[in-house]
This record gives structure tokens, C-alpha cells and sequence, in this order.
């Protein structure tokens, strides 16, 4: 471990060189790559450090033992040192633990009403407004990009980018299937149904990283329409694109001019086509070796909401919480910090075998 983080700390300041570099400044692309790769570094780098200095600490507090006067003070900082020394390695192990490269990135969020027709489009609203309150105690922006509405106000589907940071760290666990049960508006006899919205989050692909071959992509451009199909723009501004060989389709026409909706169309379409091809190559995978939280699979039912139990279920690692409301209501740092820690413990046990 240590022969790993001496290696660490080698290029973490070899990085802070090449980036005072003129020549490397110049090149945003290659700037861009080398701080991303020091920002990725500069945790492990701090908890080593501070690994290290407590080291010297506790080699002091060793030499101090002898002398009859600071005997009691050295067995106190020598105490204080070992718990230390065992925080900072449980710190550095998690550090340690293969990264996802998408963690840092911005992402999008689709919602969709699944089963349960009108309910199910009122439940994937509740899901957004979830999102959106929770985008909002992190600091970070949340922007709806496109969106279908249902007849009673609640979503057909609808796609949001939130940008800041570590969005796609904590978020990524929150795609897949999530189930309500409470009584519908519509139901006159107070009966609790059971409804479903899926959820896919996509990490925002930065054009360097991956990009679309434009002849793989249609492009119509149509008059945008507001609620019950009028015609409320003059000029043609919509874009749709599909990309051929998925079949995957974007449409968007939120913004009033048509290069922005182009230019929206292509960073969710581009993130849409990635997440297809990222999917396919986690399904290659043997099972045995998928994690047991997992990412992507929007099929997959991951949480109950019971309104009339006020109750909160995440499946995949056993979490149950009374307080639906204040779930509901943005408040999901405790789920996500859960679904972490999982995720981390899982890494790490698969680290010991």
C-alpha cells in the first residue's frame, strides 16, 4: 500500500508542474485531462500526508517515554496517535479503492412514468421535484431540459441536467425502478395502488471523451407546440434527433432559437448513446462480479415509497426509514450516504478475498 502511495504523491507532484506548464495551459484539452487527474488525486495525497505526519508524531511521543517528566503526556499523544493511525488507514483504503472515472462528472436524469398511467406520471413529478430539492441542499443547479407532461399534470417523462460537484458520485445509485403505493387521486373509494417511474442517470460526456459520428445521426427540425398541440412558435425551432443504429431519440424544444436546442439535443443524446453502450458492456459481465447495489439497470426495482405507512424501503441494501416525508421531500442524504458506504464495503471485502 504504501509503495502505492509513494507513487501517488510522486505524480500528484509531478502533476502540479505540468500544469504551471505555458505549453500544457495552452492546450485546453490536455489541461483539462491533467486537472481532472489532480483533482482525482488530491485526497489520497492530503491523507497521506497527514498519514505521515502522525507517523513522526507517534515516533516523538515513543522517545518521550523515558523522560520521568512528559511520561504521562507521551502516553496520552501516544494513544491519541494509534487511534489516529487507524482512522487515517481506514480513510486511505476506501481512498485507495478503484474510482469510477464518471464520479466527478454532471449528469442527466431521466424520469419516466412506467405502470400505473396517470398515477405513475404524478409519482415520476414527485421523483423530480425529489431531485430537484436535493440538487438544491448541495449547491448544485438543476435545469429541466426537456419534458412530456400527462393530462393531470404529472410527467410522461422528463430529462433534468444537474451540474456540480461529485453529482454523479452520489447520484448514480438512483437509477432503476421505484415504486409507490399510496391512494391515488383519481381513486374515489380510497384504495392504495401500486405504481412505478423508472429513473436513469447518465453521466454529462464531455465531447473528448466520447463522441457520435454525425452520419449516425437524423436530425428533423420541427415548430415547437405547447399544451394541446398549439402552435406557439412561428419559426421552426424543435429539434428531434435519433441516432440510427440505437434508435435512441432526443427531442427538445424548451429554448426559443434552434441552435440551443441543437446544442442541448446533442449533450443528452450523446450521454443517452454512451449510457446504451456502457450497458451492454456491464451485461457482458458475469454475474457473479455485478455489484449488488448496481448502476444503470433501469428494470431493476430499487425502492418502495408507502405513503399511508410513511415508510421509505431501499431493496438492495436493506434500508428502511419511517419518515417517507421527508424523503419526499429532498431530503435523501441519509439513503445515499447508506448506499455509498455499501457500495465501499463491497469493494473493500472483494479487496480481502
Amino acid at each position: 500500500m504504501f509503495n502505492q502511495l509513494e507513487s501517488i504523491l510522486g505524480r500528484y507532484e509531478e502533476l502540479g508542474e505540468l500544469l504551471s506548464d505555458p505549453e500544457v495551459v495552452t492546450d485546453t484539452k490536455r489541461f483539462l485531462e491533467l486537472s481532472r487527474e489532480e483533482a482525482n488525486l488530491r485526497g489520497t495525497v492530503a491523507a497521506y500526508r497527514k498519514y505521515k505526519e502522525n507517523e513522526q508524531r507517534i515516533a516523538d511521543a515513543t522517545d518521550l517515554l523515558g523522560d520521568a517528566e512528559l511520561a504521562d503526556f507521551a502516553k496520552e499523544e501516544l494513544s491519541e496517535g494509534r487511534a489516529e493511525k487507524e482512522r487515517l488507514e481506514e480513510e486511505i483504503k476506501i481512498l485507495l479503492l478503484p474510482k469510477d472515472p464518471n464520479d466527478e462528472k454532471n449528469i442527466f436524469i431521466e424520469i419516466r412514468g412506467a405502470a400505473g398511467g396517470d398515477e405513475a406520471a404524478l409519482f415520476a413529478g414527485d421523483l423530480l421535484n425529489m431531485y430537484s430539492h436535493y440538487a438544491d441542499s448541495q449547491g448544485w443547479e438543476f435545469e429541466v431540459m426537456s419534458a412530456s407532461m400527462s393530462g393531470l399534470g404529472g410527467y410522461k417523462e422528463v430529462v433534468a441536467q444537474v451540474s456540480g460537484s461529485n453529482v454523479y458520485s452520489k447520484l448514480k445509485f438512483e437509477s432503476g425502478a421505484h415504486r409507490v403505493q399510496r391512494v391515488p387521486v383519481t381513486e374515489s373509494q380510497g384504495r392504495v395502488h401500486t405504481s412505478t417511474a423508472t429513473v436513469l442517470v447518465m453521466p454529462e460526456i464531455e465531447e473528448f471523451d466520447y463522441k457520435i459520428d454525425p452520419k449516425d445521426l437524423r436530425v428533423d427540425i420541427y415548430h415547437a407546440s405547447g399544451a394541446g398541440g398549439q402552435n406557439v412558435n412561428k419559426v421552426a425551432t424543435a429539434v428531434r434527433m435519433v441516432h440510427i443504429p440505437t434508435g435512441l431519440k432526443v427531442e427538445m424544444q424548451e429554448e426559443r432559437t434552434q441552435q440551443k436546442n441543437r446544442d442541448k439535443a446533442i449533450k443528452v443524446i450523446t450521454a443517452r448513446v454512451f449510457d446504451y453502450y456502457q450497458q451492454l458492456e456491464r451485461d457482458k459481465q458475469d454475474a457473479t462480479r455485478k455489484s449488488t447495489i448496481g448502476t444503470g439497470d433501469r428494470s431493476e426495482r430499487i425502492r418502495t415509497y408507502n405513503f399511508p405507512q410513511n415508510r421509505v424501503t431501499d431493496h438492495r441494501i436493506g434500508l428502511t426509514i419511517q419518515q417517507l416525508d421527508r424523503i419526499i421531500a429532498g431530503d435523501l442524504g441519509e439513503i445515499i450516504d447508506a448506499l455509498i458506504m455499501a457500495d465501499q464495503t463491497e469493494k473493500l471485502a472483494k479487496l480481502g478475498k
